[in-house]
């Protein structure tokens, strides 16, 4: 997606950084394709979250960042388009780009693309904060608000 695809799934708000990206390649497991040779549908949100750890490499915004941190982002909303099947052995790439909000939550979308950079599928993710005993967050963690800020001030690059 290129960036007059970002509000794609979110609205863009003013004074928003540019969403930060991080990609990732794959190969077609035979584990995960029907007697056809197709992946199955199923898959597709383990893909995504490959995106999300490889983001949380890049960034250190990982799950065990935020368990370190006390506290858990779990989905809340998943949407996908499938626009082209993958086969078994065939290549492609997973981009995941966490989009600015204001709201305490993450904001993920997603593109998953051939070798020919082809749009395999699209979709998104929705993640609320909770701590430990399941409480909803309605003020980011400090480690979250310190991420922010530097992502606005341009301290952390797309």
């Amino acid at each position: 997606m290129d960036r007059r695809d970002w509000n794609r799934y979110f609205k863009v708000e003013p004074g928003a950084p540019d969403p930060l990206s991080a990609t990732v390649r794959r190969r077609v497991r035979f584990e995960e394709v029907d007697s056809f040779g197709v992946v199955w549908h199923g898959r597709y949100p383990s893909y995504l979250e490959d995106g999300r750890v490889a983001f949380g490499e890049q960034y250190g915004l990982g799950y065990l960042d935020m368990y370190e941190e006390k506290f858990v982002a779990p989905i809340v909303e998943m949407h996908l388009d499938y626009h082209h099947p993958l086969t078994f052995s065939e290549e492609f790439t997973i981009a995941a780009r966490l989009h600015w909000a204001e709201a305490v939550r993450l904001d993920f979308s997603y593109r998953l693309a051939n070798a020919e950079g082809e749009a395999i599928a699209t979709g998104y993710t929705i993640q609320l904060l909770m701590d430990f005993d399941r409480n909803l967050l309605l003020v980011r963690p400090d480690f979250l608000q310190d991420f922010c800020r530097r992502w606005k001030d341009g301290q952390i690059a797309p």
